[in-house]
């Protein structure tokens, strides 16, 4: 499988968009699913394992708060068990 582009978009929604793939998330999570969305046209699928975060950043004009998921792709980590 050929290795993924690096990237680093960050995509504005209307508020009742965010709602709706807040909502989404949070079903995911509370069910233990897998969760998939859409981002400046790429797909995207988070394993149910993924590690959930809050972040804050204040600077001297503006401040910050994401909520943030991660996870290593399958690819990664199957090759890691491999060795």
């Amino acid at each position: 499988m050929p290795e993924k582009r690096r990237r680093d978009v960050e995509k504005k929604y209307p508020k009742r968009l965010f709602i709706a793939k807040l909502r989404r998330l949070a079903d995911a999570l509370e069910q233990g699913k897998a969760f998939h969305i859409r981002v400046a046209g790429e797909r995207l699928r988070i394993p149910a394992h993924a590690t959930i975060s809050i972040e804050h950043e204040r600077g001297r004009t503006e401040e910050e708060l994401e909520f943030q998921v991660k996870w290593t792709p399958a690819s990664i980590r199957s090759s890691r068990r491999k060795r």
